[in-house]
């Protein structure tokens, strides 16, 4: 299902935080919103997933004004994997993951068989099937995102927003999990920190500063060493990885600190 974000701005307490953006990202799609920290990129994905409102411009998926939705109608086209909240914690992880049948039940009534099933098609596909019954705060941060992606699964979108998904994971389940949005062949926006895995794991990349788009497209021809000494002030030495032939970025200060001869 295709993503179009026309002009779109966003306000909070009085301040500008996204500033006239334009994006649109293609069915199947996975597209990485890179920038520093007080970009705009996990506000314009709340405007995605419904958190926070425009001011301005518009975000269609497919055919549907987002924000002309109720809100069961969204929650069945976009599932989102964003920062765990306080509501999860006295749940099991099963239970956190049928939370993703709640937008296609009707009413009060008990689970379905085919929403079991779902849940568990989709514990086991992250490979966490083993960590139904624990509580879900006990959880590591990487068990925790298993879930939290299982979720998504379960919800049975053609869009999926992730909100900064490998904070705070090593380095092993980073490549995993981003391995494992891949795989699922959904329409994806992702913020990211980490321009490597944006490069290895993204069709298309969109960066911004100050709230403001400043470059979208290919990550190949967006991640020029310009471009990330303008968004970023480090320095981007690109070369190829060895085993994948994608570019790779070594990073370093924009000026190399003096070294004490003496």
């Amino acid at each position: 299902m295709r993503i179009s974000i026309d002009d779109l701005s966003i306000d909070l307490a009085g301040r500008r935080i996204v500033d006239r953006v334009s994006l649109h990202v293609e069915p199947g799609q996975r597209l990485a919103l890179l920038g520093p920290n007080g970009s705009g990129k996990s506000t314009l994905l709340r405007g995605l997933y419904r958190l926070h409102r425009p001011a301005s411009g518009s975000i269609r998926v497919g055919d549907a004004d987002l924000w002309r939705l109720d809100a069961r109608s969204a929650a069945r086209r976009i599932a989102v994997v964003a920062q765990e909240s306080a509501a999860e914690h006295d749940l099991t992880a099963f239970e956190v993951v049928m939370l993703g049948r709640v937008p296609h039940q009707r009413g009060f009534g008990a689970d379905s068989p085919a929403d079991l099933a779902a849940a568990e098609t989709a514990l086991e596909r992250v490979g966490a099937l083993d960590l139904a019954a624990r509580p879900f705060a006990v959880l590591s941060g990487g068990e925790k995102q298993r879930i939290l992606l299982a979720r998504a699964i379960t919800q049975d979108c053609p869009v999926l927003v992730l909100d900064e998904p490998t904070n705070h994971l090593d380095v092993t389940f980073q490549l995993e999990l981003m391995r494992l949005v891949a795989d699922l062949g959904l329409t994806t926006v992702a913020a990211l920190h980490d321009l490597n895995l944006a490069v290895e794991y993204c069709d298309a990349v969109a960066v911004l500063k100050g709230g403001r788009l400043i470059a979208s497209g290919d990550p190949a021809a967006v991640l020029t060493a310009d471009l990330i000494a303008e968004a970023f002030a480090v320095r981007a030495d690109r070369i190829t990885h060895p085993a994948t032939g994608r570019p790779h970025f070594a990073l370093s200060p924009l000026t190399a600190p003096e070294r004490n001869t003496a």
